[in-house]
């Protein structure tokens, strides 16, 4: 099922639209295809590129709807205090130059959306967010395609050959919610 040109559509548009919607299994997707095109059905160099490709179309477009729907964006994270406390942490983060917390956003679990989308609501000059940006798909695109290779390598045609790289994809994904870096907890004020 994971072979066939349509294939790199597939991955593209669930690349794409993962930024949006962070349920959407790209990076299994992405792996699996990666594991098939080892076995001589595909071209992995493709694959990494069409995905690294549509995960800085898929950052833009969430890094300009949040530029252009800032007041909506904000009344929506005001609403939830997981984002409002996500969205401070961020922001904390790319203060602190940022560069780096994009790359490792991209391996978390919705840390791309939250990324691009916090940006883009902060009018973080696209200079500054799209290299950036570029750097996280293709190092993502790389580890997962890699991920899928060495899984049809190393462990031949049994289902473990995605199983394997899909648990490897989801533990780079806890490393990095373990690298974001946090807030300093807030001081409790003394009364005087």
């Amino acid at each position: 099922m994971a072979a066939g040109p349509w294939i790199y559509a597939a991955v593209a548009l669930s690349v794409l639209l993962d930024v949006f919607l962070p349920i959407l299994p790209s990076g299994v997707l992405l792996v699996t295809a990666a594991t098939v095109a080892a076995a001589g059905d595909g071209s992995l160099p493709a694959l990494a590129l069409c995905a690294a490709a549509a995960s800085l179309l898929g950052d833009l477009a969430a890094y300009r709807l949040a530029w252009h729907g800032r007041s909506r964006l904000h009344r929506a994270v005001a609403r939830s205090p997981r984002l409002r406390a996500a969205q401070e942490r961020l922001g904390t983060a790319l203060a602190r130059g940022g560069g780096a917390l994009v790359v490792v956003a991209r391996f978390a679990p919705a840390g791309r959306s939250v990324v691009s989308l916090a940006a883009g609501a902060a009018r973080r000059r696209a200079a500054h967010f799209l290299p950036w940006s570029a750097l996280a798909g293709a190092a993502w695109a790389t580890y997962s395609v890699g991920l899928g290779y060495l899984g049809r390598e190393w462990l031949g045609t049994t289902w473990t050959a995605v199983a394997v790289p899909v648990l490897a994809l989801f533990l780079a994904g806890t490393l990095a919610l373990c690298l974001i870096p946090r807030p300093p907890a807030p001081t409790p004020s003394t009364a005087a």
